[in-house]
């Protein structure tokens, strides 16, 4: 997975003069460590920043920038967008925020979640 294959608005994650995405840019977008990026996505701190591991780095992140995507091309703006991951509970699941779910490893629901709201399920 390629950031040119998540989308325009995703190629806003990808690495200066490379077709993978940037953890350091990511982490920025979102306001947050290398570290705390890694817990979020369950990988090494250190995975995050080697070049050996862009494709593992890729695979962690697409979820995450995917989510990103959707959720700037829906609200209209990136930091509206981070907001909402991080701090707007989704509903049905307990107060919990996309942020929370992709820590759970459940970036498919927030996914399935942004999806149904795109289609008027829950407009």
């Amino acid at each position: 997975m390629t950031a040119r294959s998540l989308g325009i608005e995703a190629a806003n994650f990808s690495a200066p003069h490379s077709a993978f995405l940037s953890a350091r840019r990511v982490s920025e977008q979102l306001g947050v460590t290398l570290s705390e990026l890694a817990r979020l996505v369950g990988v090494a701190r250190n995975t995050l920043t080697a070049k050996a591991a862009t494709r593992k780095v890729d695979l962690a992140l697409s979820p995450v920038v995917r989510i990103l995507a959707m959720a700037t091309e829906m609200a209209g703006d990136e930091s509206r967008a981070v907001i909402w991951f991080k701090h707007q509970p989704i509903p049905g699941w307990a107060g919990k925020t996309a942020y929370d779910l992709v820590a759970e490893g459940k970036a498919d629901k927030v996914l399935a979640y942004l999806e149904a709201v795109r289609s008027g399920v829950y407009a």
